[in-house]
Parts: C-alpha cells; sequence; structure tokens
C-alpha cells in the first residue's frame, strides 16, 4: 500500500502544477493559451505549442501571430514586416531584431516607451522558472548490497527550477525516487535528493546535460543476510543522510508543454563505494512547464 500510496502523491502533485494561470486568446480561429511577456501599447504575448516557441503581438483587439517561414533552407522573416507596420507611428528598427523572447521583449520595450511615456518596464536579472515531472525505470542498486545483481522499478518525481536570463545552461533539482522490491530482491527504499545540472547542450527542443547528486536522505526497507567465512552480516531496515557525489546524464525535447526526458543517474559515486557491479539505473519520463 505504501508504494500505491507513493504513486497516487505523483500524479495528485502533477495535476494540480497542470493548473496554471494563463489567459486564453483566439488567433485566426485557433485558441491558444499565452503568456504576457510585455503589456504595453504593443503587447507581446508566447507560449510554447506542441513543443515549438510561438510568439503574438497584440494592439487594441487585434492579435498577430509573429513568424519566420522556412522556405526552401531561406527564412522569410515574416515577423518584421508584421513590426514595422504595427510601428509605423513611432517607427524602431527591426533590422537586428530576431524571433526569440529577448530580442522581441527589447524591441516591445523600446516602442512602448517611444509612445507612452508613461510606460515603464523592468527587464529581470533572474527570472525563475519550475518544471514538475514524473519518471519511471530500473536500478540495479548498484551502490547497496544486491548478490544476483537483480534489477527493481524504480519511479519518482523531478522539481527543477531554472534561471531563464542569466544561468540558461544551470538548474537545480529536488527529487524523490523509489524503488521498489521484487520477487526475488527483498529490498525498498525511498530516497529524497538535492540535485545540480549543468546543460552542456542547450537549445530550444533538445537539452543534454550532466547531473550531480549532491546530497540525499535515504530511508531503506531489507530483510537480507551475508554470509562469508560461516559470518552472517543481516542487513535491515533503516535511514541515512549522504553526500555521494554522484554524477549522472539525462536528455529533455520539447514536446508539448513540457520535455520527455531520459536519464542515467549515479554512474559513479565519489564518496560512496558499489557492490562491485556496474551500475545500471535509467529512467524515462515527463515533466511540465509550469
Amino acid at each position: 500500500m505504501k508504494y500505491l500510496h507513493s504513486i497516487c502523491i505523483i500524479f495528485t502533485l502533477l495535476c494540480i502544477s497542470s493548473i496554471q494561470a494563463q489567459q486564453q486568446y483566439t488567433v485566426d480561429g485557433q485558441t491558444y493559451t499565452l503568456k504576457t511577456e510585455v503589456e504595453g501599447t504593443l503587447t507581446l504575448l508566447w507560449n510554447t505549442v506542441n513543443g515549438e516557441y510561438r510568439y503574438f503581438s497584440k494592439k487594441d483587439n487585434t492579435i498577430v501571430e509573429l513568424k519566420n517561414t522556412d522556405l526552401n533552407g531561406k527564412y522569410q522573416e515574416e515577423y518584421k514586416d508584421v513590426l514595422k507596420l504595427l510601428t509605423s507611428d513611432a517607427p524602431v528598427s527591426t533590422d537586428k531584431v530576431k524571433l526569440t523572447l529577448a530580442s522581441l521583449r527589447d524591441f516591445f520595450v523600446t516602442y512602448n516607451q517611444k509612445v507612452d511615456p508613461n510606460f515603464s518596464y523592468e527587464n529581470p536579472t533572474v527570472q525563475l522558472k519550475t518544471r514538475l515531472g514524473v519518471f519511471a525505470g530500473v536500478s540495479n542498486n548498484a551502490y547497496f548490497y544486491n548478490p544476483d545483481n537483480s534489477f527493481l522499478p524504480a519511479l519518482g518525481i523531478d522539481f527543477e527550477i531554472i534561471d531563464d536570463v542569466r544561468l540558461k545552461r544551470h538548474a537545480v533539482v529536488f527529487q524523490f525516487k523509489q524503488l521498489i522490491e521484487s520477487s526475488d530482491y527483498d529490498f525498498s527504499s525511498s530516497q529524497v535528493s538535492f540535485n545540480y545540472r549543468f546543460k552542456f547542450i542547450k537549445s530550444e527542443k533538445f537539452d543534454a546535460f550532466i547531473n550531480a547528486k549532491a546530497a540525499t536522505f535515504t530511508s531503506v526497507s531489507r530483510n537480507q543476510e551475508l554470509i562469508v567465512n560461516d559470518e552472517v552480516t543481516k542487513f535491515t531496515s533503516g535511514s541515512e543522510f549522504q553526500v555521494p557525489g554522484a554524477f549522472g546524464i539525462g536528455f529533455d525535447y520539447a514536446i508539448g508543454n513540457g520535455y520527455i526526458t531520459f536519464a542515467y543517474h549515479d554512474i559513479v559515486a565519489i564518496t560512496i563505494d558499489d557492490n562491485g557491479e556496474f551500475p545500471v539505473d535509467l529512467t524515462l519520463g515527463y515533466k511540465l512547464n509550469l
């Protein structure tokens, strides 16, 4: 029952997190849930739709999508013509404007400041974003006694915090992970860990990262015996705080309002010993942008 309880907690948190206070807009007959980045005479709206960043401008009651169509390998930059038309009353150069959130933000702010002396915008030095995910996989539990190198089912949740302005390649992650006992391996554990991730590849669609597990609190349930030269070592249940210095690798692929994520956990650990087997700890999951 305790495993069922853990599963219920995971999916309850995921469902709650998906309820987001974002406004819906209808553009060309299609309804989108969009975030407001800059609000003024000319308002910048955006979100990720099916894993693709989409940007919209709103002036008065008219909303227009900003597009950059790829035609035979050449981008058409239609968004620049749209911006020129929308700002014809107070022209702002579009020569260096890119179809990215940061570049569009600067353009919209510049225009709004020209047409409205009361407009003010504070460019954030830190813009924290969060993601919540669930995952499942298998582990051979290489850092505990596992005489037959058995694999156990694993499931858990990730809560990731990122700064989308200055520290785009960095993230901190709080993780809960449950290993579930099997018929041939009487072992289960619940672990809460604090992790740091460095994204050595980062793009709008794909991230690749190194994960460093800095600290863990693990609660173990087991009933095992090790017999060596007629000496019996009995492994029992307990809890322990560790600083494992364990490193893994992972990949995120943008789809929908989040990412499919694959991770290879704890490939090597600095301060704790393995049981002689090479660690195999693989998970696949999905995380939502909150």
